[in-house]
């Protein structure tokens, strides 16, 4: 069996990449979403094992040296993590895994699995990415200037991606996603070149 393939959808805070994510999960039901592990506060609204799966830190830690995590960071003073178990089960179970996480982690991911591809999400310009940021209402004054400072430095990595995609028209960012994944399918690789001809053989 073909293993799944990895994407890795982030970019800086505001940008709109968990809106992303729901749309193309939403059509596409052959993709599973990997959930992160905060040591944060829930958002109003947020569940538990839905949006995140909330962790004292004293619990993170111990998965960190158990090697339980694809990636993790200390983002604003909190821990963010990918559990690993279950994403190595869905890949080797040939099924596609999506990840919604910060530039920090990707750039890991690139580095523990090569093969994983990268999705960079870009406001349509600065300006656009504070009028985000101010008008969800979670965030302090102070945090948003801090979330607008790490923008221009994380936009600063986006050599280390794959694509990007800039996010001004929800529908054609959610369309432009949809191709790469589609388009990453049609790439040939070693081993996807040895199954269609192991296939076809199998068909003389």
């Amino acid at each position: 069996m073909v293993k799944g393939k990895l994407f890795v959808l982030s970019g800086p805070s505001g940008t709109g990449k968990g809106t992303i994510c729901r749309e193309v999960l939403s059509r596409n039901n052959g993709i599973r979403l990997s959930i992160s592990m905060t040591t944060r506060t829930p958002r109003e609204g947020e569940i538990h094992g839905e949006h995140y799966f909330f962790a004292e830190r004293e619990e993170f830690i111990s998965l960190i040296n158990e090697d339980g995590f694809i990636e993790y960071a200390d983002v604003y003073g909190n821990f963010y993590g990918t559990p690993k178990k279950q994403v190595e089960e869905w890949l080797d179970r040939g099924q596609d895994v999506l990840l919604e996480i910060d530039v920090q982690g990707a750039i890991q991911v690139k580095k523990n699995y090569p093969d994983s591809i990268l999705l960079f999400v870009l406001p349509p310009s600065i300006e656009v990415l504070r009028e985000r940021l101010t008008g969800r209402g979670t965030d302090a004054a102070d945090v948003i200037e801090r979330r607008m400072a790490s923008a221009t430095s994380e936009i600063g990595l986006i050599g280390e991606y794959d694509y990007s995609i800039v996010n001004d028209v929800l529908a054609e960012a959610v369309e432009s996603v949809e191709a790469i994944i589609k388009g990453e399918h049609m790439r040939l690789t070693r081993e996807t070149s040895e199954a269609i001809v192991r296939r076809y053989k199998q068909e003389v």
